[in-house]
């Protein structure tokens, strides 16, 4: 990894549906850190793709009549990768398990595991949830109700689990468990926030089976480099994509300059990233991780989304009303980023009409009228800088400031908050120094020069901060103010020193009214 150096990665995204906003929440959370270490000056780097291999994807396809290659093909054309632009995700790159640089890679890091005795042959029987592709322990379990009752089920997907019996290949995994527990111990920040930290220390403290890492039962997949009777588990395949789309096995020096990554993953699949993976690199003799952080759940009417409990939306459903701007804004805010979070549409088209309308958009449109108004869009010297106006440009300082601080921590959600103190601030300051009223009085044409400045000024700092976030409003407003060079250019870290021309021009409203929202009903 080279100095100022950002990697990072959503998870690979299974293609047996289509997306819902939970998938989208993961994304925007990615792009908006890589965006703001990108404007950070640092070489920031976001990788995203889809998961095309193992059992579920096969059934799905069967089930709808094409190959399990055409069945992926399809949803990635129409339904993954129109996901990012429908969020404004600024990925750099896109990897799917069926490409050729990571079938070939990621048998290379199987056979190096193989050469170097961490693999052998076992047989293995056990429950199977196809949803989680994911051999079960039986505490994962629950009686099943309704249709299932008497079954065993998915704690997660409410599912029957198959129990299996196969002839496979198997990770010494169980060999890493004192290394994995001193890892954690040695680096607190390897896996966060504390609460997934804590879960994933007690679950390794409980003792590691070695991994079943092959199928033979079905043939789509990878196939075992010595042996093609079997396929590659599904997991271990899809976790090598964070090293497969760095360079691993085919450019050493991309792969240096990129690795370690930062891992942001929904809380379901931390074991996976903070355990299995761990230990597969541990075995191959690559670095770990920078860090895997697992986000909590949306919840809608207090389930977990899902489009087969049929609590799944579509984004679309929120972006075509409210824009992907307010669809970023409203969940990198709304929830704390970490934790489990609710969705609701009140809540959406409150946040939208105060915060988003009345709050940002409201002030940027007020200072750039004002300006035309009263100075013919010339943005004025200032006179002498009052204690008001001084405080206006120490919480430029101090936001910022903060900010970066919580972008380090991962805290979406509190960078935004601090950059609203500057938002509220300075609407107050509006309130208090009455530019209309001082527009009436030539003797305080220079008091009215510096409020102004002061206002534009603010309002800069406040494009350049929330550029990562809403980049659609921000770019608006930039050009508004006429700023100097591209919007993604500046230095977010260093906010409050942007430049921009001597005009500025007419402003259209950022946020427009929304007169009336239907809510959808049928879950989809």
């Amino acid at each position: 990894m080279s100095a100022g150096s950002f990697y990072i990665t959503t998870p690979i995204f299974y293609v047996n549906d289509v997306p819902h906003i939970g998938h989208a929440y993961t994304e925007v959370a990615a792009d908006v850190l890589a965006r703001w270490h990108r404007q950070s000056g640092d070489d920031a780097w976001l990788l995203t793709g889809t998961d095309e291999h193992g059992q579920k994807i096969l059934r799905t396809a069967t089930a709808n009549g094409v190959t399990p290659k055409e069945w992926a093909d399809r949803l990635v054309e129409t339904a993954w990768k129109p996901l990012l632009e429908t969020v404004n995700i600024a990925n750099d790159d896109f990897i799917r398990t069926t490409d050729e640089r990571h079938e070939v890679n990621a048998q290379k890091f199987l056979k190096h595991l193989h050469d170097e005795g961490h693999i052998y042959t076992g047989e293995y029987e056990g429950y199977y949830c196809v949803g989680c592709e994911e051999y079960k322990q039986t505490t994962d379990l629950v009686d099943g109700a309704g249709e299932y009752a008497g079954q065993l089920v998915c704690a997660i997907h409410s599912k029957p689990v198959e129990l299996l019996h196969e002839k496979n290949y198997f990770f010494k995994m169980s060999a890493f468990a004192d290394r994995l527990l001193a890892l954690y111990e040695q680096n607190p920040n390897f896996v966060q926030p504390e609460a997934a930290r804590n879960e994933v220390m007690s679950f390794v403290k409980r003792g590691l089976s070695d991994l079943s890492i092959s199928r033979s039962s079905f043939d789509w997949g990878i196939k075992v480099p010595w042996d093609e009777s079997h396929v590659v588990y599904v997991w271990f395949d899809a976790l090598l994509n964070y090293i497969t789309a760095a360079g691993y096995g085919q450019n050493d020096e991309e792969f240096a300059s990129r690795w370690p990554a930062t891992h942001i993953v929904g809380k379901d699949i931390l074991r996976f990233h903070a355990v299995i993976w761990p230990a597969m690199l541990m075995a191959a003799g690559i670095e770990v991780p920078k860090q895997v952080f697992g986000h909590g759940w949306l919840l809608v009417g207090g389930e977990k989304m899902s489009k087969s409990k049929l609590t799944g939306i579509a984004p679309s459903q929120i972006t075509d009303t409210f824009g992907s701007d307010a669809f970023r804004y409203y969940f990198m805010r709304a929830i704390s980023f970490g934790q489990d979070g609710s969705f609701s549409w009140e809540d959406l088209s409150a946040r939208y009409q105060s915060e988003l309308a009345n709050g940002f958009g409201n002030l940027a449109s007020r200072v750039i009228a004002m300006v035309v108004r009263y100075c013919d869009g010339v943005v004025p010297a200032a006179g002498a800088f009052t204690a008001d106006d001084l405080a206006i440009q120490a919480t430029e300082k101090r936001v910022t400031d903060a900010a970066a601080a919580a972008i380090d921590q991962l805290a979406i959600h509190d960078a935004l908050a601090t950059v609203w103190e500057l938002v509220d601030e300075l609407n107050g300051y509006i309130t208090l120094q009455e530019p209309w009223a001082l527009a009436k009085k030539p003797e305080s044409r220079e008091r009215l020069g510096t409020v102004l400045h002061t206002a534009v000024r603010g309002l800069g700092t406040l494009a350049v901060l929330l550029s990562p976030v809403i980049p659609v409003a921000t770019g608006k407003l930039w050009s508004a103010l006429g700023g100097d060079g591209a919007l993604v250019d500046q230095r977010v870290d260093l906010a409050w020193e942007w430049t921009g021309g001597a005009q500025v021009t007419a402003l259209e409203p950022l946020f427009p009214r929304i007169e009336s929202i239907v809510e959808p009903t049928d879950g989809q």
